[in-house]
């Protein structure tokens, strides 16, 4: 009996100490529906975020005071639209505004952290966001958001990047974004020396109709013990010209 009552104590405390985490990945096209050039459709984007019932989000493709998206800023627009904190990583100087990335969440933003991300071949400079949330059991997540670059090369040497930077962390780091590489290609390859991607339940996602492509994801670093509670892309085909992707995460 002694020992039964151990082993029930030792469960309750895994269980108690194991925490769950909604995610959402959605690269967002700047709010403009493929089917609808020129409309911008910023409340489709949200009532997506909000219908998933995802706690943070990663972003891309997002506008800061550009002409092509009403001059509107899309980061502070969508966190309002949300009801969630935010934090906007530039990527470039676009007009006389920005065009990068968002972290959405409705936990407390602790630590946020940018990076420029290497570009050997001249291109479209890219960023690294990272954020740390404080969930509501007192613990701490840092999740990394990211939209790396279309040369083959540039990805390769922003991934060393993102696994040198992993390195340093203890704690779960969450990886999420559109890293325009598929399964099997270097960059990817390169990161799951590092990151554990969904191989069981993942399925393309772009482009937002006949989908074929699986270049988003949510990773999670190889630090910490954790099972994917669900991994899916919601099938809403018209708000982007990307599928958005959910996570629910259980990490010990």
């Amino acid at each position: 009996m002694k020992h039964l009552f151990i082993i029930l104590l030792s469960s309750l405390s895994l269980t108690l100490s194991a925490q769950t985490i909604k995610v959402l990945s959605y690269n967002i096209h700047h709010a403009n529906p493929p089917a609808k050039p020129g409309v911008i459709d910023l409340p489709a984007i949200a009532k997506v975020i909000v219908d998933s019932k995802a706690e943070i989000v990663g972003i891309q493709e997002v506008d800061i005071h550009v002409s092509r998206s009403e001059m509107v800023n899309q980061a502070e627009k969508l966190a309002e639209l949300t009801g969630m904190d935010y934090y906007f990583s530039k990527g470039i100087d676009l007009e006389k505004g920005y065009y990068g990335t968002l972290f959405l969440s409705k936990h407390k933003i602790v630590g946020k952290r940018r990076y420029d991300l290497p570009m050997p071949v001249k291109s479209e400079n890219r960023s690294l966001a990272i954020v740390d949330v404080e969930l509501p059991n007192g613990k701490r997540v840092s999740l990394a958001n990211t939209h790396l670059d279309l040369h083959e090369e540039n990805r390769i040497a922003q991934a060393h990047f993102i696994n040198e930077l992993a390195e340093l962390y203890s704690s779960p780091l969450i990886l999420v974004g559109d890293l325009n590489a598929k399964p099997g290609s270097e960059p990817i390859k390169l990161l799951e020396q590092f990151f554990v991607r969904n191989t069981t339940s993942n399925v393309p996602t772009s482009p937002n109709v006949n989908p074929r492509n699986e270049i988003d994801y949510i990773m999670l670093l190889d630090n910490v013990k954790f099972k994917w509670k669900s991994y899916k892309v919601i099938p809403e085909h018209e708000a982007s010209d990307h599928l958005p992707l959910f996570a629910e995460i259980e990490i010990q």
